[in-house]
């Protein structure tokens, strides 16, 4: 099966985890990050397709991406899907 994005995603996920950063690194980039631990509680996550998840917010089940560096893993850059 054809994945018109995998070429992208493949790019992006390279350039994440070139030079990982940490919590207080991404913190600021970013915003808000999550430990795998975190996410567990404040997300559901539905799938993977590096380096996006698809979850929904526990809080007020709100879907969206969320994306994440392999090492140390922590999620970033939560994005609401638009409807």
């Amino acid at each position: 099966m054809h994945d018109p994005t995998e070429q992208a995603r493949r790019e992006m996920t390279a350039e994440i985890n070139i030079e990982s950063d940490g919590r207080e690194s991404l913190e600021a980039k970013y915003g808000e990050i999550w430990d795998t631990t975190e996410l567990k509680r404040d997300f559901e996550v539905h799938g993977f397709m590096a380096p996006f998840v698809s979850v929904t917010r526990k809080s007020d089940g709100v879907k969206g991406t969320i994306m994440f560096q392999h090492g140390p893993r922590f999620y970033f850059k939560f994005s609401e899907d638009s409807v």
